[in-house]
């Protein structure tokens, strides 16, 4: 699945229009303790996350994640954005709860870990 098919699954906008939507998806994960999502992200991963902060765009950069998505129809700080854009990171806004966005994310057969 690519970040563009996700973000329609998901009924997700685009908070950082002109970054590639192409990238594949690996796998995905929910988790808001950053240590920990250091420990366990991949390349090429969904990181459903709660956390808004710059924080988040160096672990998914870090990481060569596909995107982060926000939950709930949480924002991003606009600073935030424009670093995940320099950083050719995708950030999506999803109005579904993170629990609804990862059951539809299971449904079409991305994976909790990459194979």
């Amino acid at each position: 699945m690519k970040v563009s098919e996700l973000a329609q699954l998901i009924e997700a906008e685009n908070l950082t229009p002109g970054v590639e939507e192409d990238k594949e998806i690996s796998c995905g994960y929910t988790c808001d303790l950053l240590s920990w999502v250091m420990a366990h992200g991949c390349e090429g991963m969904a990181w459903i996350t709660v956390q808004t902060h710059m924080n988040v765009v160096a672990v998914a950069a870090l990481a060569e994640m596909a995107c982060v998505v926000l939950p709930e129809g949480i924002d991003m700080p606009e600073a935030i954005l424009q670093k995940a854009a320099d950083e050719g990171l995708c950030v999506l806004k999803s109005p579904l709860s993170a629990y609804a966005i990862c059951g539809r994310m299971m449904e079409k057969g991305v994976p909790e870990k990459a194979e």
